[in-house]
């Protein structure tokens, strides 16, 4: 609108001039109509502007085109391509080429293009106190070919530089969330260290006192199970903050079963979470003659692939599905549940720290999926998430081959 109005006062200011000043008998009453109703758009869009204050792809290729159309209705009553002003044709098309699709770049430039070759033709002369002498077609057909000349290059050029700028602009925003994300997880494994740390000691009072009660209480006691159960979970805690408290060890892919097919790495991820209500079908799906890929047994894949099976497992009522499937260009594991599905508000900002995956999280700080993606990003991976339409969840974690077979591999 900024620049509309700039041009609406640059267009009146040069007809009064060239018809008070200079003298010339212009057809002031058509013209100032056709920047009247650039001034009359401008005030609309003022007074009902746009929601959010932003004119979308579609309403600004609308008023680009107007913009041209509009200054070519003037050139037309002002001497066609021998009015000076003629060059600010280029202005809608460079506009177009520096925030807009090439697409609409390309149709705006054929529009501008097709506007000056009918104003070669057909046009209004240009007013004088002199004698007016129509320029050779030698001077119009040179006119011509510079407008559209400039027209191709300025739309190309200007393109091409911004395209640029905007590829340079993504990526260094995506590097900026990768750096971030990085941290948190740096962070969230410096506070995981502290944690285990600190739980060290009550744990163990914890694990002396289940040991006692399981002496003490008689084998045929209705709290027998509870108390065996209290050891047995007490101990597995313990095992839990040891690995806590100590860096991953390098995986040597030369050392034996440190490389196995991705569907036996798949079931050992998800060994630690199966629990006997829930039942876990493991399957495999490949193309035909086509190997199953062998990976390396990483602690990225191995944890990332575990936390999402356990959160399916977690909210499954009774079945979690698990399908490996492979081609000759991609790998990717499937996994399905029958719960209640990923909550619509959240599926939005799923894998962000501190956000729970499903409705009612019961309590969960929302990190298993945030650690999950930032382990399986490590390795190539890209992950989805949505809803099955019989209900449940869906996780797809999709790999290029290439990538999951060599990037770990020596």
């Amino acid at each position: 609108m900024l620049i509309r109005w700039i041009g609406v006062i640059g267009q009146a200011v040069a007809l009064f001039v060239v018809h008070l000043g200079f003298g010339l008998d212009l057809p002031m009453v058509l013209a100032l109509a056709i920047v009247a109703v650039s001034a009359i758009l401008n005030l609309v869009l003022q007074l009902s502007p746009p929601t959010g204050g932003r004119i979308d792809h579609r309403q600004a290729t609308l008023f680009l085109t107007y913009d041209l159309i509009q200054l070519a209705a003037l050139l037309f009553l002002t001497g066609g391509l021998y009015n000076p002003f003629a060059v600010l044709i280029l202005a809608p098309v460079t506009i177009s080429a520096t925030v807009l699709s090439r697409t609409t770049t390309i149709a705006l430039s054929v529009l501008a293009i097709f506007l000056v070759s009918a104003l070669t033709v057909w046009h209004l002369p240009l007013p004088s106190p002199f004698v007016w002498v129509e320029p050779s077609r030698t001077m119009a057909l040179g006119l011509w070919i510079a407008i559209v000349c400039a027209i191709v290059f300025m739309a190309s050029y200007t393109f091409a530089v911004a395209e640029e700028s905007r590829r340079m602009s993504a990526a260094l925003s995506a590097t900026q969330m990768a750096l971030a994300r990085e941290q948190r997880v740096s962070a969230l494994g410096g506070l995981a260290a502290a944690a285990a740390h600190e739980l060290g000691s009550p744990l163990s009072t914890i694990a002396v006192a289940a040991k006692e009660l399981a002496r003490e209480v008689p084998p045929d006691s209705p709290f027998a199970e509870d108390v065996k159960l209290l050891v047995s979970q007490s101990q597995r805690c313990s095992e839990i903050l040891a690995r806590l408290s100590h860096l991953p060890e390098e995986v040597d892919p030369e050392t034996p079963f440190e490389r196995l097919p991705l569907s036996a790495l798949v079931e050992l991820a998800a060994l630690p979470y199966e629990r006997v209500e829930i039942e876990v079908d493991f399957r495999q799906r490949g193309g035909e003659s086509v190997a199953e890929p062998i990976v390396s047994r990483t602690s990225e894949l191995q944890h990332g692939l575990g936390a999402l099976i356990q959160n399916a497992v977690q909210f499954a009522k009774t079945r979690v599905e698990v399908d490996t499937v492979w081609d000759r260009e991609e790998a990717r594991i499937e996994i399905l549940d029958d719960g209640p599905g990923f909550s619509s508000v959240v599926l939005a900002e799923l894998g962000e720290p501190y956000v729970s995956s499903r409705s009612g999280g019961g309590g969960h700080m929302g990190l298993g999926v945030f650690i999950a993606l930032s382990l399986l990003d490590r390795g190539g991976a890209e992950v989805e998430f949505d809803n099955r339409p019989e209900g449940g969840a869906r996780v797809v974690v999709r790999w290029d081959r290439a990538i999951l077979e060599g990037v770990h591999s020596p």
